[in-house]
């Protein structure tokens, strides 16, 4: 083994996409940056498929990944679980059906390192560019595009959050801040999403920049199964479940959620409204991402009453 500092620690979690993992195993292989200077880390977090199989076919790799088994279900427990295991002074979580550049890593951990001694980046996150190997129907188009935040690497404005598909922080950021909130991101049986931005929250909350890499892109790949109105629905309702968990964990959240649950009875009153006018003027589409909407909006109020109950 290298007695090289490891400088870099690439952290896949992964459930049951064994075929997508492939690929991005292939694109790490092909990395250049310094052979000794980073590790890989799969994170199976109980995958049923072949998943074990497929990091063992990149044994023969430099560095080779390095299997771990979550049994803990979820996918900021993975998290987690990277972040106890990495020896590298960066981690960066990407997606298990990510393609990634030859240069990517050196575009994502660089700043990273180069502010070692400052510490004022707590987090730097990457383009993230949707892809659609089965297609892409035109109903659900509008919420797929890059995030586009920035021409040139630097710091994001405060209303700007990076996706955790492409996202890397300083180790030391965890000993200061905690790890991942399990409660907010998805398992197995749910949508649900936030431990990304909650983490990136408490980043900035502490007084340190987030930072944005548009040359740090990663392709995301959103098979088939990812464009129907079931997921898009579920993913709605469950991605508003989350965002209620998050919030009534911060201050005034009582009030804030009171407001929000009246809101959205509004909301998911007219947004059937809209989808019932546009399904009798023949807009399966417009039905389609109206009713999306609706479901958003019944998440919240699902989601409301029981994380009210549960503060008192």
């Amino acid at each position: 083994m290298s007695t090289s500092p490891i400088k870099v620690t690439v952290a896949i979690p992964t459930y049951n996409r064994a075929d997508f993992l492939r690929q991005t195993l292939a694109g790490l292989a092909a990395q250049q940056f310094p052979r000794d200077h980073f590790e890989v880390l799969v994170i199976d977090n109980n995958s049923t498929d072949n998943t074990r199989a497929i990091v063992a076919e990149f044994a023969g790799a430099t560095p080779a990944p390095r299997y771990l088994l979550e049994k803990q279900q979820g996918l900021d427990y993975a998290r987690n679980r990277a972040i106890a295991e990495a020896r590298g002074e960066v981690i960066v979580f990407g997606d298990d059906d990510i393609l990634v550049q030859p240069d990517w890593l050196a575009q994502m951990a660089v700043p990273l390192l180069a502010d070692a001694a400052t510490r004022r980046i707590g987090a730097i996150g990457g383009e993230v560019i949707p892809v659609f190997p089965d297609g892409l129907p035109d109903w659900v188009r509008e919420w797929h595009a890059p995030l586009a935040f920035r021409e040139g690497t630097g710091p994001l404005e405060p209303r700007h959050s990076p996706m955790g598909a492409n996202l890397a922080f300083p180790k030391w950021v965890f000993t200061q801040l905690g790890t991942f909130h399990t409660a907010l991101d998805r398992a197995a049986g749910n949508y649900f999403s936030g431990g990304d931005s909650e983490m990136v929250r408490r980043v900035r909350d502490a007084g340190l920049e987030v930072w944005f890499a548009p040359a740090a892109a990663v392709q995301h790949q959103m098979p088939a199964s990812r464009t129907t109105f079931r997921y898009a629905r579920r993913h709605a309702f469950d991605s508003a479940r989350s965002r209620v968990i998050d919030r009534a964990g911060q201050p005034g959240a009582a009030g804030y959620l009171i407001g929000r649950f009246f809101a959205n009875v509004a909301k998911a009153l007219g947004y059937t409204l809209v989808a019932l006018l546009n399904t009798i003027l023949c807009r399966p589409g417009e039905a389609k991402k109206a009713l999306v909407r609706a479901w958003r909006s019944c998440g919240y109020l699902y989601q409301i009453p029981r994380s009210l109950v549960g503060k008192i």
